[in-house]
Formats: C-alpha cells, sequence, structure tokens
C-alpha cells in the first residue's frame, strides 16, 4: 500500500534541483486561474484537462515534472505523459515543490 502512495504522489527522494539542472520541464496542471495567482519560475501552464491535446508542446526528450495545488492532478498528469512515453516526475503541490527547488 506504501508503494502505492510514493507513486501516487511522488518520491520524496527525487532531487528535483538536479533535475531542473539538467534540464527538466515543469508542467504546472492546474487551471489558467489559479496559475495566474501564483507558480512556479518558467514552469509551463497546462491544465489537466487540456494535457493530453497539448502533450505536443512539451520536449520528449526531456524529464518532465508536473505540479499542481495539492498533488492529486499532477498525479493524474504524471501517469498520462507517462503512458505518451515521457520520462516524468510528480512534485506535488507547487508551493511545496517551489521550497524544493530554492533550498
Amino acid at each position: 500500500m506504501f508503494d502505492f502512495i510514493k507513486k501516487l504522489f511522488g518520491n520524496n527522494s527525487t532531487d528535483f534541483q538536479a533535475l531542473v539542472k539538467s534540464g527538466a520541464q515543469i508542467v504546472d496542471v492546474r487551471t489558467e486561474a489559479e496559475y495566474d495567482n501564483g507558480h512556479i519560475r518558467n514552469s509551463k501552464n497546462i491544465p489537466l484537462q487540456n494535457l493530453s491535446n497539448a502533450a505536443d508542446k512539451l520536449d520528449k526528450s526531456r524529464p518532465v515534472i508536473t505540479c499542481c495545488a495539492s498533488g492529486m492532478r499532477s498525479a493524474s498528469a504524471k501517469t498520462m505523459l507517462e503512458e505518451m512515453g515521457f520520462e516524468t516526475y510528480n512534485g506535488g503541490g507547487w508551493k511545496s515543490l517551489q521550497e524544493k527547488l530554492s533550498s
């Protein structure tokens, strides 16, 4: 059961700073209004409901870190992108991901 939870919400041992330094893309899957109220600098806003149609805006040769408000939508986005062949990591909530990237 704990493996399922780790898979759903991401692995705390992932070095998100290293991923970004190596070229990972951050995709925020919240709505445009949520994104406009605050987001990680240089992240791309692709709302979850648009992700399958907008995945061509992403570079398949670079890892993707998904984020949202709490980690639920980003977990769904991670699964969707993995099924499309992307190397994907669930960053969880955007605020906690931002803290991990700046620490």
